[in-house]
């Protein structure tokens, strides 16, 4: 599958697989479990940031690993080898499916990761913005009983209130579960999503416009690509109720932050419950950190230790299984199956 050259020695024949994403000394149990076997040189490049780096690292590479390194049209046309790019997570958006279809690689990603953690991540913003609970603690700490409890109103009920959902995947489904337990009416926008779909789930399928205008709560489950990219602006947050919240777990670049900024210092909308920004980390002195009225976390919402525990493995079992010649169980750019590398 390929010969690997590594200071100036030319390896036995092997399959080649490169990590782009992690430090060179960073643990990695479960994937060295998985490709520890003598037909595979697993290789560590570090951190690559740019598309260069990325494409010095797996020029001769099989199979790559990534986490959100950018595998650009120069990287695949630079690496004839590569077979898949593997990436923890779902989100591809900074891949080029195009690009990779076009030169036969398969780009991996694992679409049923973090289903459940994201949906109550999602929730836990909704219900933590809903009840003002960040705020309260502060008060209660900083100013007193007195002048927490000042602030109680407005607040809503939340059972009988609406939520919108932008986007109706597998997470926003998740979550229109955990809603509908909690006495809310669930409401979405997909264009891509067939009537059945929703249906099923209970949820009534509306117009953007619509949604904006009738959401108690609006979480914002929009994959990022060139059509998503600043999609929810100063119109759309002009046309939400000025009682409501916003709240968004997929990818800060969906939403025009200036916009969203500038909706929530002039009053346009309630609040805000992100744990995703246009770029990350936001630093200490960004608007949204002098906000009262936002929660912010650090684009933890897929976390939990068991969670990233099993992506870790699934990773390594599915490299070594592309390596064996196998399909991978989910494939991000499924037109490259009729033209794939081998």
């Amino acid at each position: 599958m390929g010969r690997f050259v590594q200071k100036g020695e030319i390896m036995p024949e092997k399959i080649i697989i490169v990590h782009t994403g992690a430090r060179p000394d960073a643990p990695l149990v479960a994937e060295r479990a998985a490709l520890n076997a003598p037909d595979i040189a697993f290789f560590m490049r570090g951190r690559c940031t740019t598309p260069q780096e990325v494409l010095e690292a797996v020029r001769d590479a099989d199979i790559a690993l990534c986490y959100s390194e950018p595998y650009t049209r120069e990287v695949f046309a630079g690496a004839p080898r590569l077979k898949a790019v593997i990436r923890y997570g779902i989100g591809v958006d900074t891949i080029d499916l195009d690009a990779a279809t076009e030169f036969g690689v398969m780009v991996v990603n694992f679409p049923d990761f973090c289903v459940r953690e994201v949906a109550n991540h999602a929730l836990a913003l909704l219900l933590a913005c809903a009840k003002k609970i960040t705020r309260h603690d502060r008060l209660i700490r900083t100013e007193g009983w007195a002048a927490a409890r000042a602030i109680n109103s407005p607040m809503g009920p939340i059972h009988g209130e609406t939520l919108g959902l932008i986007a109706f995947g597998n997470i926003a489904r998740a979550l229109a579960r955990r809603a509908q337990a909690l006495e809310m009416h669930v409401i979405a926008y997909d264009p891509y999503v067939a009537q059945e779909v929703f249906a099923e789930y209970g949820v009534e399928p509306v117009s953007l416009e619509e949604l904006a205008a009738r959401s108690d709560y609006v979480s914002c489950h929009l994959p990022l690509n060139a059509h998503t990219r600043g999609m929810l602006d100063a119109r759309f947050f002009s046309q939400m109720k000025p009682t409501a919240y916003f709240i968004n777990t997929s990818r800060g670049a969906v939403v025009n932050e200036a916009d969203l900024i500038a909706a929530l210092q002039e009053g346009k909308i309630a609040g805000a419950g992100l744990d995703v920004f246009e770029k990350e980390p936001i630093a200490p002195d960004h608007p949204f950190c002098r906000m009262e009225n936002v929660i912010l976390t650090p684009h933890s919402a897929s976390y939990a230790d068991a969670t990233f525990a099993a992506l870790y493995r699934r990773v390594g079992e599915t490299a070594l299984a592309l390596a064996r010649g196998e399909l991978p169980e989910f494939v991000a750019n499924p037109a490259v199956m009729a033209r794939r590398r081998r």
